[in-house]
């Protein structure tokens, strides 16, 4: 009987063990779903994808993500897997940056408007099927049409009058019901605010309140252009745009984020007033901006949703650019974070575009998400079996989606080979495609991602580590997590199939570990002089580090935001990163830390840069 009840729990064990390995999926930014062709620049013969403005919902345990432009949405059971959905009644005129909120029963869907539009309503969103909660919304009080908005001049709008919308709208469920909304998406105009009855067919239950504007001047990151340099990169200057309203309750007060200072650059960015009342007054958070990631291949992390997963863990999503074939090519992002017991808000973009771990419960420290695996592809020796021009294999190892290497031809069995220099321990990869002259406006059935993965400990014998050779899905990001981690020293992409007219790929991306120590600490001297919106970061570089991250934030134990930097890069800037996020007035605790294939380094000293 004993040796019974010890095998039947060892069996138990096992299951447990193997469920939770099932369980304990990895994942990497950008979100791996098939982004959509944008129609938009079809007259100019430029052909891209779509991915911005993402909002996530929880919804009867389902989660939808919407975005801009993509005719649907995606849902999924667990944040990994997502399935496009065509919904019968939306979109409306290609919606850009939707609205979305779940009041447990119902999900509401509103699309970003110049002037009055419907809002949808339905139970069973996965299924595709809306109803009208009301065909048309009520005008915004005091908002001007679209052609009347041009016929003010210079001056702006007179007192009294507001922008057509709304646009850029956020909706917000109280905890006693009560129906909100938010809006706005302007370098010149505020967001708004105003409470609304929900019963159809809808209407203002006050007016429009105005709310806060940006202030380059005090916050540093809300500059706009490349590393808030504040013009074009011809050196236009131009003011920045607020835009991405997005309202959060928790611990009594509440959250209005918003994203700034534009989607365009390194720079995007998710910032957060905060107040007692859902209509404010609202105040700065000296904190800000809550989530950034300027560097890194994923960079911005402006204009998203916060929300809370099945497990009650917070997450916000952004915008990263890419702004090769269009300004507005961009992708979605997902990083974690939450609040502090005094009720910061934070979100974690360190090693934020390396894999992460889904969580499977809650988690205190998002961080510890982080599975230690970094890219042993980068600046790795690669081959292909043929090349486009100027368009060479070096290209798809350099961390950066705006260049790319090109294949001679867009056919099966064209091949992307890695040399990581030794054996290391592979445990994924992510496949990143290029739009390069692609030729495609509009979504088809057709349009799909296949391909193998390969790999050598001689460069002689090959064995698969993935096949996705019969896949159906389009998957211009894909990441594939092995079945097992293997010990390679050459990684191979083997072509299948893409829609576009070239084969083209921005990074072969290689995720795994490497014998040896972790690097040394750095020492680093942080100085503020003149603009308090800078800090000038001196790193000395340590032995054997792939990267640095620079660490900040507004107490010694809350070093919530990151830059990250390459060594080859921090050494081609004299080995100083100047970080121009700061608010003014504002004291800061910086600290930084270095990584290489082998591990992270301790932290560095954290030391106090004040306002003074």
């Amino acid at each position: 009987m004993r040796q019974t009840l010890l095998l039947a729990a060892a069996a138990a064990a096992a299951l447990a063990h193997s469920a939770a390995a099932q369980e304990a999926r990895t994942w990497a930014n950008p979100v791996d779903v098939d982004y959509k062709y944008n129609f938009e620049q079809t007259h100019r013969g430029i052909s891209y994808r779509t991915g911005a403005d993402p909002v996530i919902v929880l919804h009867r345990d389902r989660y939808f993500l919407f975005q801009t432009l993509a005719d649907g949405y995606w849902t999924s059971e667990n944040l990994i897997d997502w399935t496009y959905v065509h919904p019968n009644k939306w979109p409306f005129e290609s919606n850009v940056a939707p609205a979305a909120v779940s009041d447990g029963e119902k999900l509401y869907l509103m699309q970003s408007a110049f002037e009055p539009r419907p809002l949808l309503v339905s139970e069973h969103p996965e299924t595709g099927q809306w109803e009208w909660h009301t065909r048309i919304l009520p005008p915004v009080p005091g908002a001007v049409s679209r052609n009347e908005e041009g016929s003010f001049g210079e001056g702006g709008l007179p007192e009294g009058k507001l922008p057509p919308g709304p646009w850029d709208p956020g909706l917000f469920i109280d905890d006693d019901g009560r129906w909100y909304l938010y809006w706005g998406s302007s370098n010149i105009y505020p967001l708004y605010a105003a409470e609304l009855d929900s019963a159809p067919p809808m209407r203002f239950v006050s007016d429009p309140i105005k709310l806060h504007v940006l202030h380059p001047d005090q916050h540093g990151w809300e500059r706009f252009g490349q590393d808030h340099s504040g013009t074009l990169p011809d050196g236009t200057a131009i003011k920045p745009y607020m835009e991405g309203a997005w309202m959060t309750k928790h611990g009594g007060r509440y959250y209005l984020q918003y994203g700034a200072p534009g989607t365009e650059f390194n720079a995007y960015a998710n910032g957060v007033y905060v107040a007692d009342q859902p209509l404010g007054p609202f105040e700065y958070a000296p904190y800000n901006p809550i989530s950034y990631k300027p560097g890194g291949f994923v960079e911005g992390a402006g204009h998203g949703s916060t929300f809370q997963d099945r497990h009650g863990n917070w997450w916000n999503t952004g915008t990263p650019w890419i702004g090769h074939n269009w300004t507005f090519e961009r992708r979605i992002a997902m990083f974690p974070g939450g609040f502090t017991a005094d009720g910061q808000m934070h979100f974690s973009s360190r090693f934020g575009d390396y894999p992460q771990r889904m969580p499977v419960g809650k988690v205190d420290d998002p961080d510890s998400l982080f599975t230690g695996w970094f890219p042993l592809s980068y600046r790795a020796p690669a081959e292909a079996s043929s090349t486009t021009g100027e368009f060479t294999a070096d290209r798809a190892t350099d961390e950066n989606p705006r260049t790319f290497w090109v294949a001679g031809a867009n056919r099966p069995g064209e091949t992307l080979t890695l040399d990581l220099g030794g054996l290391k321990t592979v445990h994924a990869v992510q496949v990143n495609y290029a739009d390069y002259q692609s030729g495609i406006f509009a979504e088809s059935p057709d349009i799909r991602t296949r391909f193998r993965i390969l790999w050598s400990r001689d460069g002689a014998d090959w064995q698969v580590f993935a096949d996705l050779s019969g896949s159906e899905r389009d998957r211009p990001n894909a990441y594939v997590e092995g079945e097992r981690p293997v010990e390679a020293r050459f990684i191979r992409y083997e072509h299948g199939e893409v829609a576009g007219a070239n084969l083209a790929i921005s990074d072969f991306r290689v995720f795994g570990t490497a014998e040896g120590a972790a690097p040394a600490t750095p020492a680093a001297e942080v100085s503020r002089a003149g603009d308090q919106r800078n800090a000038l970061v001196r790193i000395h570089p340590v032995e054997g580090a792939l990267g640095y991250n620079i660490r900040w934030g507004t107490a010694p134990d809350r070093l919530f935001l990151t830059y990250q930097v390459y060594a080859d890069d921090l050494a081609a800037q004299g080995d100083r990163q100047e970080v121009r996020a700061l608010n003014v007035g504002v004291d800061y605790w910086f600290a930084v830390e270095a990584f290489s294939a082998s591990g992270v380094s301790e932290l560095g000293e954290v030391t106090a840069v004040p306002a003074d």
